[in-house]
């Protein structure tokens, strides 16, 4: 896997199923562990989506005094409303990252052929996920950007009509979903499985390659599950990488500070002279390694580049060590430009990575790596 998984015949879905723990290396008790994880997320899919919907419908319609069991104003903080208006502020920060997922490829703007029967059910009249963001309204947030480049919603101030924000791209109608609806829903009820982390932007630019993968595999068994098995593949990555994005962990051993400042010392022992020439100009890693630890480069190449790099990511036993290796080969093979480039030429070679050939990298890493 690590020297890159043919495409042929869904093998490489099936490996990255195996790479990140989803299924056990026993083939036999594939199709059982399959089937009980695809009904867990139906499961998932009923009780935060589907029945707060139904509740929400519901409630609309009957007038009866409803001040007695639960209302829109009630301050407790366990009331269905409370966390209602909660979920949607979340809900409404995945919908505008999902959206502008891989802008300059149609698929995440195409219907499946596999759209969601327990959510597109014409006998369901309950609330779906694409009714929630078209009623409410959206709050222009005020979005905090200390983490170098990766926002994160902090506060919100006057309401402002959502409008704008829809008409960006066509809703398909009833009946059809995008591939990027399928997305939103994935992120959503993670945020909604792991409150202490939620949502975090970034986190659609992780699982978009997964369920790229998964929704464009030749086997239309893995193509039709592709929702359920993404999530579970995710939720798995995520476990792995969650701390990247868990701020109040930045400047802990695990944390994303700690990994950046890794990349530095392993330039140091790798390159020296280049080490010194950007530690001289003051090129902190924060400004460009931030954002390649943290979305595991996929908004550095073309998403089948970042899935060749994936393959090589996720077959490493070490987890994730190798791609240090990848950030350091990134620098060493731009090393004569940055050596002569001034501050503002090297910034803008590493924010805006000139190399595509992401093999030439892989290769450079792999003899980083032999070298120790």
């Amino acid at each position: 896997c690590s020297a890159g998984i043919p495409f042929e015949g869904g093998l490489r879905c099936l490996c990255w199923k195996i790479l990140l723990n989803y299924l056990p290396l026993e083939k036999a008790l594939w199709s059982s562990l399959l089937k009980k994880q695809r009904d867990l997320y139906s499961q998932f899919l009923k009780e935060m989506i589907i029945q707060p919907g139904i509740a929400k419908a519901n409630l609309g319609v009957s007038r009866e005094d409803v001040t007695l069991e639960d209302h829109p104003l009630n301050p407790n903080p366990d009331s269905r409303w409370n966390t209602y208006f909660k979920d949607n502020e979340v809900l409404l920060q995945i919908d505008k990252d999902v959206r502008r997922l891989y802008p300059d490829m149609a698929f995440f703007q195409r219907p499946t052929d596999y759209p969601c029967l327990l959510i597109l059910d014409p006998q369901n009249e309950f609330e779906t996920l694409r009714k929630r963001v078209e009623q409410t309204t959206l709050k222009s947030q005020t979005v905090a950007r200390n983490r170098s480049g990766v926002t994160n919603v902090r506060s919100c101030s006057p309401l402002k009509t959502t409008s704008n924000s829809l008409s960006e791209y066509e809703v398909l109608p009833n009946g059809c979903e995008a591939h990027w609806e399928v997305v939103e829903r994935i992120l959503f009820i993670y945020a909604k499985l792991n409150p202490g982390i939620a949502y975090v932007q970034g986190m659609n630019e992780i699982v978009g390659p997964l369920y790229y993968t998964f929704a464009t595999d030749p086997n239309s068994e893995w193509k039709e599950h592709a929702e359920a098995d993404t999530f579970f593949c995710f939720t798995n990555l995520m476990a792995e990488i969650r701390d990247n994005f868990i701020k109040s962990l930045d400047d802990s051993q695990c944390g994303i500070t700690y990994k950046m400042e890794k990349v530095y010392s392993t330039l140091k022992e790798k390159d020296v002279e280049l080490y010194l020439k950007l530690q001289e100009q003051n090129i902190k890693p924060q400004f460009f390694a931030f954002r390649w630890l943290m979305l595991l480069l996929s908004q550095e190449f073309l998403l089948p580049d970042v899935i060749r790099i994936w393959d090589s990511l996720f077959a490493d036993d070490k987890r994730f060590d190798f791609l240090l290796l990848v950030c350091c080969a990134m620098l060493i093979l731009i090393r004569d430009q940055l050596l002569e480039g001034d501050f503002t030429l090297n910034m803008r070679l590493l924010q805006d990575y000139p190399i595509s050939d992401v093999h030439l990298i892989l290769k450079k890493a792999k003899e980083l790596q032999d070298s120790k």
